[in-house]
């Protein structure tokens, strides 16, 4: 991606969203795109944006804390304010997704659990049936 601007079609086949997902960002003023009547055009920095966004979310951030954190990227204290409130809802989501691993080991536990009595079960059910 060079520093040219972007069509809505071109920032979604670069970064395989939908035209739905642009103007959904863009409404949610996460994206700023430039209006040239129905015509949207994205700029680098709005490219930049994007990639921290679809990041935000695939670590499972709201998009209100990644709106807040982009926000305060111009903040006079060379990003300092932002990267230490990034690092703090970073090291928060871990802890969350760290429990939700461990609460899915233990379901994905009981179930092959519940699966191998289940096999147990069926097994002597048809031997005592082959047997009759």
């Amino acid at each position: 991606m060079t520093d040219q601007l972007m069509t809505i079609r071109e920032m979604c086949d670069a970064f395989d969203v939908t035209p739905r997902t642009l103007r959904f960002y863009e409404a949610k003023e996460l994206l700023f795109p430039i209006r040239e009547g129905q015509k949207r055009l994205f700029t680098r920095r709005d490219r930049a944006r994007l990639k921290l966004i679809l990041r935000g979310k695939r670590f499972g951030f709201a998009l209100e804390d990644i709106r807040q954190l982009l926000d305060m990227y111009h903040l006079e204290d060379k990003q300092q304010t932002q990267l230490t409130r990034t690092f703090e809802l970073a090291v928060k989501r871990l802890r969350e997704m760290e429990t939700q691993r461990n609460q899915l080991n233990l379901a994905i536990d009981e179930l092959k659990e519940q699966l191998a009595w289940g096999e147990r079960v069926l097994a002597e059910y048809n031997a005592s049936k082959a047997a009759e």
